[in-house]
């Protein structure tokens, strides 16, 4: 039975912590976090509210890092220093010079790390990928893709409105589609990019040219209440695979509409994110990986050193 813990019990944790809970061969143990509270609705798992003291006291296998983006590399390097196999939320870090120093830890202290980057897990972007691959329905033409949300008002110390922890929008939303686009298409040739922020709302609208095809990706928060909104649309020649809100439909040519429906699943907490059953199967994969000691190669470090250097310069 391996033993978790987990650091950070934020808005993003209630997505992770079901995942765990969910599974038959591994024991959530311990939880830290600053503020006593936010772990009241846990009475059956150990509390702390010192890291230290978590580490001295408890005996794990596995680490899941759901904190702040400024402290991920710290408390990463802490615990694999202490043989301890790291999950930790994205982005690993603002800068790429932090993904090759954790994975150094890692690999001297024989222990795994991942970055969790859920959209590698989410079935229906699995499937335009596998769709891409697989010349299915012929080359891509084009892709949209979309990742709207208000200004964040849920983060503690109110982290997420600084820049210099969070990194903005780029760090928050934009990055979940553009490491889908590097993970299932590699790196892009061209971009061009256009950004507005003020002290209240961040926008980013880009352009990322393949080659053969281009792929355009919207993302925002906004100064007023507008709904969290995940959609993509990607036009190959002989179908459209669209997520707009109406579940995953493949437009075919000749008039044929298929939906690939996957009932929405799991508690994914209070910060507006689409129930999923991603959470959990990306987890699942990281404790496999932990117990069969295989290396959890469907995040790799050159793939997040690209896509923390393109952000950085949008």
């Amino acid at each position: 039975m391996l033993k978790v813990g987990l650091v950070g019990v934020g808005g993003i944790s209630g997505a992770h912590i079901p995942g765990w809970l969910a599974l038959d061969d591994v024991e959530l143990v311990a939880l830290c976090d600053v503020r006593p509270e936010q772990m009241e609705k846990y009475p059956d798992i150990r509390h702390y509210t010192a890291f230290e003291e978590m580490l001295a006291n408890e005996t794990l296998d596995i680490l899941d890092i759901c904190l702040p983006t400024n402290l991920h590399v710290e408390y990463a390097i802490k615990a694999m220093e202490k043989g301890i196999n790291v999950l930790c939320e994205k982005p690993i870090s603002l800068n790429r010079e932090d993904v090759k120093r954790v994975y150094e830890v890692a690999e001297k202290n024989n222990v795994k790390f991942m970055v969790a980057h859920v959209i590698r897990f989410w079935r229906e972007y699995e499937f335009v990928k596998s769709v891409y691959e697989s010349g299915k329905y012929g080359k891509l033409l084009f892709g949209n893709m979309k990742r709207l949300s208000a200004f964040p008002a849920w983060s503690w110390d109110n982290w997420m409105r600084d820049e210099k922890r969070s990194g903005f929008v780029p760090y928050d939303l934009h990055i979940h589609d553009l490491d889908f686009m590097i993970y299932a298409f590699g790196a892009p040739k061209d971009i061009k990019s256009y950004r507005t922020k003020l002290s209240d709302q961040d926008y980013i609208n880009v352009t990322y040219d393949f080659g053969d095809f281009a792929i355009n990706a919207e993302s925002s928060w906004f100064a007023c209440g507008y709904p969290f909104t995940a959609q993509f649309r990607f036009q190959f020649e002989d179908a459209i695979i669209s997520n707009e809100g109406q579940g995953l439909k493949i437009y075919e040519r000749g008039g044929s509409v298929v939906s690939l429906e996957e009932a929405a699943t799991g508690d994914t907490g209070e910060i507006n994110l689409p129930k999923s059953g991603a959470y959990a199967v990306e987890i699942a994969y990281f404790k496999d990986c932990v117990k069969n000691d295989t290396m959890p190669k469907k995040v790799k470090p050159d793939e997040l050193e690209t896509v923390i250097d393109i952000l950085n310069n949008l």
